[in-house]
């Protein structure tokens, strides 16, 4: 299940994501307006946390231009404790606010029960990419009709993120900030995990067809079908 996070203030979004990939959620994070509208077109999150007070495009714009076309649950964040901003995020159609500062524990109760109340609680966890299907919950990979690969708790968050952006390479440093959040990661970590991940996907790892280095960059899931 994914969850976009929107919030110009990069160590909270962090921490706000470290805490939802703890209760099993998928995390995808923007830092200004568009950039949340983007995502939210690209990932079709199950919940969004939207921050208010965002560059180029404020939260309660973002918030009215998604409600317009979907249905997705979202939770404002903000510091302002104005009655008036409450009634008029809630008029844009927010299912909840929340203001700073919180604690994880509460943000993950009123995700949760927002979840529940929009009955999006129970998603299927599935990625699908070209020939790739991965069972998130499982940790399984099929490439087209082949046999289940299983995949460790790192290496399952690595290939979900590249599937979720398949055909693009990825700044090493979005991924490791992806994969690890506020654990700590870093590019030789990443090496090393995408090593052991073309082990177990690749026709020929020394030749790899799938997962795409390019130096000075990233990587990227390619020639997925």
């Amino acid at each position: 299940m994914i969850a976009l996070v929107v919030d110009d203030d990069r160590v909270l979004a962090d921490l706000i994501a470290f805490t939802l990939r703890r209760e099993g959620f998928q995390v995808v994070q923007a830092h200004d307006g568009q950039a949340a509208l983007r995502r939210w077109q690209e990932t079709q999150p199950a919940i969004i946390i939207l921050d208010v007070n965002l560059p180029k495009l404020d939260g309660f714009t973002v918030c009215q231009t998604i409600r317009q076309q979907d249905e997705v649950p979202i939770i404002l964040l903000t510091v302002r404790e104005e009655e008036d901003d409450i009634v008029h995020g809630l008029s844009l159609g927010a299912d909840d606010y929340v203001f700073k500062p919180f604690s994880p524990r509460q943000l993950v109760a009123r995700i949760q029960a927002v979840l529940r109340r929009t009955g999006r609680g129970e998603q299927t966890a599935v990625r699908r990419a070209g020939s790739f299907t991965l069972d998130i919950n499982r940790r399984e990979l099929r490439i087209v009709n082949g046999e289940a690969i299983s995949l460790t708790l790192l290496e399952n968050r690595l290939l979900d993120y590249l599937m979720l952006n398949a055909g693009h390479i990825l700044p090493a440093e979005e991924i490791i900030n992806h994969v690890w959040g506020a654990e700590g990661g870093d590019k030789d970590m990443l090496r090393q995990l995408v090593h052991r991940l073309r082990s177990k996907i690749e026709p020929d790892p020394a030749n790899p067809i799938y997962i795409e280095t390019v130096a000075g960059l990233g990587y990227g899931l390619v020639n997925f079908g």
